[in-house]
């Protein structure tokens, strides 16, 4: 059988079936079967609560649509911008603490 000329050629259904999931594939499917990953997000929406994290980000995104105007600001603008600033300001302690608690639950799962 020709390809089409128009799109490209159907994948084959069996070697999706048989393509196996990747270790972080399987690790985030343990994390959320085990309700896991809902409770280390709830851990790390506090940490960053008391850490001082959220009100510093929340500043940051004022500043911001201040600086632009608030009829020129998007939503994907203040993701770009404030993004990185937020990932870089995590502090290592929050960081460590969920790292532990995930290590502990591979263990414990024996994944």
């Amino acid at each position: 059988m020709r390809p089409s000329v128009n799109r490209p050629p159907t994948p084959d259904a069996r070697l999706e079936q048989e393509k196996e999931p990747s270790v972080v594939e399987i690790i985030n499917i343990k994390l959320i079967e085990s309700g896991e990953k809902e409770r280390l997000m709830e851990l790390l929406r506090e940490r960053l609560i008391e850490c001082g994290w959220k009100d510093e980000m929340k500043a940051l995104c004022r500043a911001f649509v201040k600086k632009k105007g608030r009829n020129n600001v998007t939503v994907d603008d203040l993701v770009h911008v404030i993004m990185p600033k937020g990932r870089a300001s995590i502090p290592d302690s929050v960081k460590a603490e969920l790292l532990q608690r995930i290590r502990t639950f591979l263990v414990s799962a024996a994944v």
